[in-house]
């Protein structure tokens, strides 16, 4: 099933496409895995999330996280009426719009061939967090996640067992790692993948610019070229493991590619 076809004007005035793939497919093989959040799930979601784990494979060269970025970072660089018109549409709110929109302008300027787009990026903040807006919070002006959101300890009994690997550093947790943030990334992996989306100095998982910017950084270390249906399949894979998580974010993006096309 592919995206419906269009375009958005990037800050500036240049136009890029976004004609994705969309990629509402089951993903084969494999049993589904168990819940890594005990955050509240609104309706129409699934009750079994998959278990978290941090990629274990070798992949893709790890794209730089020094891209180009507008002057406040990536958020900077999305068109501000692109991203008003495109949030009324599809129900995502603008300032995690902005992040993914802006994250998929750097990585079109400075890593054209991953073909990342911004619906990915909102699929995966959909299913994980609502866009940060699980429980009653939201992501403010400079795109902090209020208040800060924490899953639940991956202690083995309804997760994978993951020992911590920060000291509690991230998510407080000195005995067993737990995802963090409005895109939901354990210790291990934010070590790896963690960026600096808002050029504020400092990587924060609970930043959605930051956040947003580190999954790009996973989904393209993993999957190469995200525009062939089996690698962004096996990028979204690596980021959570469940035929059902696949889904659930290759239909979220859909219908946002959708949205922002318009009739």
């Amino acid at each position: 099933m592919l995206g419906r076809g269009g375009a958005y004007r990037l800050n500036g005035g240049e136009e890029a496409s976004m004609g994705r793939r969309g990629i509402g497919i089951a993903v084969a093989g494999g049993a589904l895995l168990t819940i890594a959040l005990t955050l509240t799930v609104l309706p129409g979601s699934s009750d079994t999330p998959p278990t978290r784990i941090a990629p274990s494979v070798e992949g893709h060269p790890v794209p730089p996280s020094g891209l180009e970025y507008g002057a406040a970072g990536t958020a900077d660089l999305a068109d501000a009426d692109w991203v008003a018109r495109t949030a009324a549409e599809s129900g995502i709110p603008e300032r995690a719009l902005s992040a993914y929109a802006g994250v998929e302008v750097a990585f079109l300027r400075d890593l054209p061939e991953c073909r990342l787009d911004w619906a990915t990026l909102a699929g995966i903040g959909y299913v994980e967090s609502r866009h940060g807006r699980l429980q009653g919070g939201r992501i403010d002006e400079a795109g902090q996640q209020t208040p800060a959101i924490f899953g639940i300890p991956l202690d083995g009994e309804r997760t994978a067992e993951v020992p911590d690997t920060d000291g509690g550093a991230l998510d407080g947790d000195a005995e067993w790692d737990r995802a963090v943030g409005p895109m939901q990334f354990i210790p291990s992996t934010w070590e790896r993948f963690g960026a600096d989306g808002n050029l504020d100095g400092v990587e924060d998982p609970q930043n959605i610019d930051d956040a947003a910017l580190a999954a790009a950084r996973l989904l393209c270390w993993v999957g190469g070229d995200l525009g062939e249906t089996e690698n962004w399949i096996a990028a979204i894979d690596s980021y959570n493991r469940s035929v059902e998580y696949n889904n659930e974010v290759a239909g979220a993006a859909d219908r946002y590619r959708a949205a922002a096309a318009g009739p």
